[in-house]
């Protein structure tokens, strides 16, 4: 858990807080401070106060995005406003609590972040695996990858392609091989992850 916020007292109380609920948690004190340890960034939620000195918490997040940073954030706040509010989901905050705020309420939205940002570590990670594997496939085999997940018969892929269906056949088996594909629902599974990053 990381907690950013420039008031040492809603640091100390999230600390105790997150400690009692047996969370670890990393504070710092303003959102500088937190980026000058983000190559050393243990895995977790960050919780930020939206309004600081320097860099606020939205700026924050818009920056973590930049350098793919890819932590789940719950942005605390003691000026919201559905205006700021929108703002904050835009830039991609999982959750926006108000201060003060009740504790279960917020164990609970960490929680679900926690959940949220391991099945989004799960998908990133699928994600580039399926991206290596395209990477070992030769300039054809794409091309006969594209062919295959969209539908394409071998007869039409190779009159697209300028080759023999044999060699679409060929092409495919060799890309099912390289891809790790049982299946051509397999393929197909692959290239929508891949659509989805």
């Amino acid at each position: 858990m990381h907690v950013v916020d420039d008031d040492a007292a809603i640091r100390d109380s999230l600390s105790f807080l997150l400690a009692s609920a047996d969370f670890e948690a990393r504070v710092y004190e303003s959102a500088l401070a937190f980026l000058d340890q983000v190559g050393d960034l243990a895995p977790g939620c960050i919780v930020t106060d939206v309004r600081m000195p320097g860099m606020s918490g939205l700026e924050l997040v818009v920056k973590l995005k930049e350098i793919g940073v890819t932590h789940p954030v719950i942005v605390l706040t003691g000026h919201a406003d559905v205006a700021l509010a929108v703002e904050a989901m835009k830039a991609g905050v999982v959750d926006f609590i108000e201060k003060p705020f009740d504790d279960e309420t917020l164990l609970a939205a960490i929680k679900t972040a926690l959940v949220r940002g391991q099945d989004d570590a799960s998908r990133q990670a699928e994600r580039a695996e399926v991206e290596e594997r395209i990477g070992h496939l030769s300039a054809r085999e794409r091309e006969v990858f594209e062919a295959i997940v969209t539908g394409e018969s071998n007869k039409s892929a190779a009159l697209k392609l300028g080759i023999s269906p044999r060699t679409v056949e060929i092409y495919r088996a060799n890309v099912m091989e390289k891809m790790g594909a049982k299946a051509l629902s397999d393929l197909v599974r692959m290239a929508l992850q891949r659509e989805r990053s």
